[in-house]
Parts: structure tokens; C-alpha cells; sequence
């Protein structure tokens, strides 16, 4: 049986993983001729991971998996403060992110490749941190969580209404977010070039 959090942790990690491949994407290619649309879009993808999964998800997360999974398995203590201390210092990291493009976009080219390099950094670092989750805190919890902790869990998660994913009922308030994200990035996230 698979429980609707854990669903949902998958379609927002799956969500995330996209924007991130995105971002990636477009540091390659860079603004070219295109600036105010390439800046514009790597705002509302910083945006989105500051509104999204730095303030919703990772507190799902944090007070609702995370201490029953220790709870049960003390053996994951030392992994679970890691990844708490990880979702501590998100909302940080991505707003360091936002100042550092505004720096390359206001004041030229020599801002360039301390955003890039701080960008690949952070887009590892978040690719590591959801692969602990799905290899070790969600196989630990699906053998160690009660009927009881699953349902509080998933009620839990299933207030989440993140704006990427197709199968949660989007809050209209994104719907901006959304539709630019999606008009004016490449793929797999958008429909741009």
C-alpha cells in the first residue's frame, strides 16, 4: 500500500528534480540574446523553490516524518538531524541564490561565475539530500511507521498544494508562478526553449 504521503513526497521531490534539471539547463545555455526572459525565469524558479518545497514541503518533513522515523528508529537519529539541519539552512542557501542572481544580472558578467558555481553546488547538494530521503528515511519509515502515524502523516502532506504538481489541486494563488515557470522555461519543466 502506498501511503498519499509518501506519494506526494515522490511527485514534489519529482517536481523539484525538474526545476532543478532546469536551472542546470539554463546556466549552460545561458542568457544569450534572450536576458530579461532568462533572468525573469531563473527568478520564479528560485522563487518557487523558496516558496514551495523550503517552506511547505521540508516542514511537512521535519515535524511530521521525520520525528516519528526517529522515534522508531533510533538507528536513523544521526541522518535525521542531518537532513534537519539540511532543511535549516535551505531557505538561507536559495535566498543567497536569489541576491546572487540579481548581482549578475544588475551589474554584469564579472557576477556571472560566482552564481554559477554557487547554483551547481546547491543543485548537487539538493539532489543528494532528496536521494537520503528516498533511500534511507522513506524504506525506514514504510517498515517502522504504525496505521496511526501514517494517517496523521498523510493528513498532514495532504494539505501541500504545490503549484508544479499535476495531481494535487493547485492553489490559485500560483497560478502565476506557475504558468510563467512553465511558458518560459526549457524542458522537462516548461515548454520553452
Amino acid at each position: 500500500m502506498e501511503h498519499a504521503s509518501i506519494r506526494v513526497i515522490h511527485e514534489e521531490h519529482a517536481s523539484l528534480s525538474a526545476i532543478l534539471q532546469s536551472l542546470r539547463m539554463m546556466l549552460r545555455k545561458g542568457p544569450e540574446d534572450e536576458a530579461e526572459n532568462f533572468f525573469s525565469v531563473m527568478r520564479a524558479m528560485l522563487f518557487y523553490i523558496d516558496e514551495v518545497p523550503e517552506k511547505q514541503h521540508h516542514t511537512k518533513e521535519t515535524e511530521l516524518l521525520f520525528p516519528q522515523v526517529a522515534k522508531r528508529s533510533p538507528h536513523c537519529a544521526e541522518i535525521i538531524t542531518q537532513l534537519e539541519n539540511e532543511h535549516a539552512k535551505g531557505e538561507s542557501a536559495v535566498r543567497e541564490l536569489q541576491h546572487l542572481l540579481m548581482a549578475w544580472e544588475m551589474l554584469g558578467e564579472s557576477r556571472r561565475q560566482v552564481f554559477e558555481e554557487a547554483t551547481l553546488r546547491y543543485i548537487d547538494f539538493y539532489s543528494h539530500h532528496m536521494r537520503i530521503e528516498e533511500s534511507i528515511i522513506l524504506p525506514e519509515a514504510l517498515k517502522v511507521l504504525s496505521a496511526e502515524d501514517w494517517n496523521d502523516i498523510d493528513t498532514g502532506f495532504g494539505e501541500n498544494k504545490d503549484p508544479m504538481s499535476n495531481s494535487i489541486p493547485r492553489d490559485p494563488i500560483y497560478d502565476r508562478l506557475f504558468t510563467k515557470i512553465v511558458m518560459r522555461a526549457p524542458a522537462p519543466i516548461g515548454l520553452g526553449s
